[in-house]
């Protein structure tokens, strides 16, 4: 494994594109999966590597039940990403949690009913834990990136995913609080899934657009507001991308690396030929291979 790090970025709603990258290389990897999002960029931020990918497909064309997230996280896994950053809008369920600011929750309630988010079955069957699914030191190092870029940052939180794409009714955003979600979004949690079984760093970065529908004064979710507020938060992002580029650790000491290693179920013998060639980007080092 190259001592390089690798970096990868999943912009959401707002963050279609990742100024500042140096020595960009377009790249359109190819997938058991089938076809990530979009093009994926490949370049340089100071002395650490970047792969940045829209998930919504530039010009935001993808509805969030459409996205490939298997082919999105797959394909930073074989270009090399050990850290991986997920951008998105949310609505807040909490009053102090205030539209323009940034939310990095640890913790996740899943309401999505339509989304592969396994890279496995079909012969082999892993168990990955996700008690704890976000990456403590990367989250560390995005809350701090985030605040030196001049955010209000909330660390911590419970992020509730919700199938959309239309936004929640007044009592299903009630119910939400009842249960202790923070804010709500469309996406991050088939990231992170994902990415623990791809044995990478996670975090997300949730940008508070607006309060969903249970504060009386807001009536319902006005879409001309999300946007006005992800444009002025743009420049955020992508300052914070930067800066994390630049303060990540030289080498990983979490358990994120080793997310696989007993989490492997099936007798070694009785995985396909095809499926371990397939899969050998996430299980080569732990069936042979290449990893």
């Amino acid at each position: 494994m190259s001592d390089v790090k690798t970096f990868g970025v999943i912009g959401g709603s707002g963050l279609y594109e990742l100024p500042g990258i140096v020595d960009v290389e377009p790249l359109r990897p190819s997938t058991p999966f089938g076809a990530p999002s979009d093009e994926l960029m490949r370049g340089r931020l100071g002395d650490t590597r970047v792969v940045f990918l829209p998930r919504h497909a530039r010009g935001h064309r993808i509805l969030p039940s459409e996205i490939n997230f298997r082919a999105n996280v797959f394909a930073m896994k074989q270009l090399g990403v050990e850290w991986l950053l997920s951008f998105g809008a949310v609505g807040s369920l909490r009053e102090h949690l205030h539209p323009g600011e940034v939310v990095i929750p640890d913790q996740f309630i899943d309401r999505t009913v339509a989304r592969p988010s396994t890279f496995f079955g079909r012969g082999i069957v892993v168990h990955v834990s996700l008690a704890n699914p976000v990456c403590p030191a990367l989250a560390a190092v995005v809350g701090a990136a985030a605040a030196d870029a001049g955010g209000t940052v909330h660390r911590g939180g419970t992020y509730l995913c919700m199938e959309g794409p239309q936004f929640s009714t007044r009592a299903e955003s009630h119910l939400y609080r009842q249960w202790g979600a923070d804010v709500i979004g469309m996406t991050a949690w088939q990231e992170a899934k994902l990415a623990r079984e791809a044995e990478m760093c996670f975090a997300s970065l949730a940008l508070v657009t607006d309060y969903d529908c249970w504060r009386p004064a807001a009536d319902h979710v006005v879409i001309a507001d999300v946007l006005r507020i992800l444009s002025a938060n743009a420049d955020l992002a992508r300052q914070t991308v930067a800066r994390t580029a630049e303060q990540l650790p030289a080498t990983r000491e979490c358990g994120c690396g080793h997310a696989l290693e007993h989490a492997i179920v099936t007798d070694r013998g009785r995985i396909p030929p095809a499926l371990r060639s397939e899969l050998a980007p996430l299980l080569g080092k732990y069936l042979g291979g290449r990893p």
